[in-house]
């Protein structure tokens, strides 16, 4: 593919800040790839020793990824991202659910939208859904959780990390709640693979959704963990590929290429999050310094990489794009709504009003970021932010006191 000069030059200036949305791949990530492209291109269900060997490489691969997180190898299932991944789990558990007469699932309201979605598409099916809110900060009350079971409950399904404003949930506290009522619990983990530590059997996960491409792997191929003796419902019907929970040719080089990401990336996660959480908070620090901002979830108990504000009185969106006239790739939110002219629900459920909630904005750091990258951040956030607010006719009558300031 031809790449103008220009563009290159335009790309080397560019500093990225929206990891939350995709990662690049690493080179450990690339090179475990290549083979399975160029030379062992070969279709893993063939009989012939090439294709048995692309077979070998899938299976490998997913003894990485069950060592990874404490699950044994056929409790991994290869799935074409977290989204995917999403919709089978939380479907099985119903129709595992309904079959025993158990029509009742537990949830929040911050949910990606791959939950939410097929939940609701469950209640037109007949199924209760239990929404339970969120605290300000955006952490969900093991407390709620517990009040909210009924007799006839199948499954709580509760994100690991927000994929907007980085909170992290109690995962083990709510897995050992659904433990003693005898029910499935699941975990959309994309944001959390590869930055946190997990363990689904001590923290008794039933089961995991996982993106690769939120780990520095490729995009397209993720997978679903899913406890032995959980019956998976295929929600793709074709073929009797990863044991007929999945139908349609692996997708072996990608595969591969995920488990080599996410086994360097745990390899890597300590020495990570100590920069990262230092770059976190130094980031947090500088924007708190802006008039009338707020952040948005828990100071502490959030991604390293996580820090997302809304500021009175500006559009998220104009934000953004005069941050990236001066180099910076930032988001307001989740990549999957960003065509939504509506606010984050997620920052309406935290309890941020609809025209404080429009001026947010995502910064998602990466491993690669510079503390004079983050400083150049802080730099131009506030200079853009005052740039906007003197144009902007809603922060002209907060300042003449024709309006209240809510942050």
């Amino acid at each position: 593919m031809f790449v103008s000069q220009e563009y290159k030059e335009v790309w080397i200036l560019k500093i990225y800040a929206d990891n939350a949305a995709t990662t690049a791949m690493s080179k450990t990530a690339v090179e475990a790839m290549m083979p399975y492209i160029n030379d062992c291109y070969y279709n893993p269900s063939s009989l012939y020793s090439c294709g048995q060997a692309a077979r070998d490489a899938i299976e490998a691969a997913r003894e990485t990824i069950a060592r990874c997180i404490g699950a044994s190898e056929r409790e991994i299932v290869f799935t074409s991202g977290g989204s995917e991944a999403d919709n089978q789990a939380i479907i099985s558990a119903a129709n595992i659910g309904k079959k025993n007469g158990k029509m009742h699932i537990i949830s929040d309201n911050i949910e990606h939208h791959a939950v939410l979605h097929t939940l609701k598409k469950l209640e037109k099916e007949g199924f209760a859904v239990t929404y339970i809110p969120v605290k300000e900060n955006g952490i969900i009350s093991t407390n709620d959780i517990e009040n909210a079971f009924r007799s006839d409950t199948c499954l709580v399904t509760v994100m690991y990390a927000n994929n907007e404003i980085g909170t992290l949930q109690p995962i083990k506290e709510i897995g050992d709640i659904c433990k003693r009522h005898g029910v499935i619990f699941h975990t959309d983990a994309v944001q959390a693979v590869g930055r946190m530590p997990i363990d689904v059997k001590a923290q008794n996960i039933n089961m995991l959704s996982a993106s690769a491409h939120k780990f520095h792997g490729p995009k397209g191929v993720g997978f679903l963990y899913a406890q032995k003796g959980i019956k998976l419902s295929s929600i793709i019907e074709g073929g009797a590929q990863e044991r007929g929970f999945r139908a349609g040719t692996e997708n072996v080089a990608g595969i591969v290429s995920m488990a080599a990401a996410l086994e360097e990336e745990i390899s890597l996660m300590d020495t990570n999050a100590k920069k990262l959480i230092k770059l976190r908070d130094r980031l947090i620090a500088g924007l708190s310094e802006i008039p009338h901002c707020a952040l948005n979830g828990d100071k502490q108990n959030r991604l390293p990489s996580n820090v997302n504000f809304c500021f009175e009185g500006i559009e998220g969106e104009s934000l953004l794009l005069l941050l990236d006239d001066k180099g910076i790739m930032a988001s307001s939110g989740s990549a999957c709504t960003s065509g939504s002219l509506d606010p984050s629900h997620v920052l309406l459920a935290i309890g941020r009003p609809h025209d404080v909630a429009h001026g947010s904005l995502r910064l998602s750091i990466g491993e690669d970021t510079t503390e004079e990258q983050v400083d150049y951040i802080i730099k131009s956030v506030k200079e853009t932010v005052e740039h906007l607010r003197r144009f902007s006719p809603v922060w002209r009558d907060l300042s003449a006191g024709k309006a209240e300031f809510i942050l």
